[in-house]
Parts: structure tokens; sequence; C-alpha cells
């Protein structure tokens, strides 16, 4: 992961933490690549058969092809590094770009 990606999930990491992110869960994360094609795009998909939730594809509105990876895992920032480092070896060489993940988080119920 690069330096920038070390500080974007650092601080995404502590704003969930500020926010009450349960991190004692496992949670599904979602992994974000771009693609110029499609082919690429699924053939990246392929590459995570039995370790994602759930893998989409959909072209977007300016014409490159986004892949959405979901993987089931405990939100820690060793963790999330080394799936981007995976993810990243895996789309690099396939024209696709790392755009970064997120996670949804439950709001209490008051």
């Amino acid at each position: 992961m690069s330096s920038q990606n070390d500080d974007i999930s650092s601080n995404v990491l502590r704003q969930m933490k500020a926010g009450g992110f349960d991190f004692t869960r496992i949670h599904p994360i979602e992994f974000y690549a771009v693609f110029p094609d499609e082919a690429g795009a699924r053939r990246a998909a392929g590459q995570f058969r039995g370790e994602s939730i759930n893998a989409q594809v959909r072209e977007l509105d300016d014409g490159v092809w986004h892949l959405e990876l979901s993987k089931v895992m405990y939100a820690t920032y060793c963790g999330i590094g080394a799936f981007e480092e995976a993810f990243e070896a895996v789309i690099s060489p396939l024209g696709g770009e790392l755009e970064g993940w997120g996670v949804k988080q439950e709001r209490p119920i008051a």
C-alpha cells in the first residue's frame, strides 16, 4: 500500500472509531477499482472467487469499467492494507487502478 493510501486508511479508520464503529465484528469491506475495458474488470473479479462474498462489474457513464469486490473481514489497518496490496497486484497487470475501500456502518437504534 502506498504512503498516501496508508494515510487515507488511517484517517478513515479513526473516523470510524470516533463514529462508534464495531471493530469486534466482521464486516463486508468493499474494495474498488476501475478498468479501461470490461474484460480486464471481469478477469480481475474472477481471481477472487471463493475469497469474496460479492464481485460486481459495471460500466460507468464515462466509459470506464468499475469493479466492486466485497470481502468479509475484520476492519483492521493491517488486514485492509494486506488485501489492498493483493488486490492491486491482480488489477494492475490488467490495466486496473485501485480506487480505495469502504464499509457500511450501521447506525445505532435510538
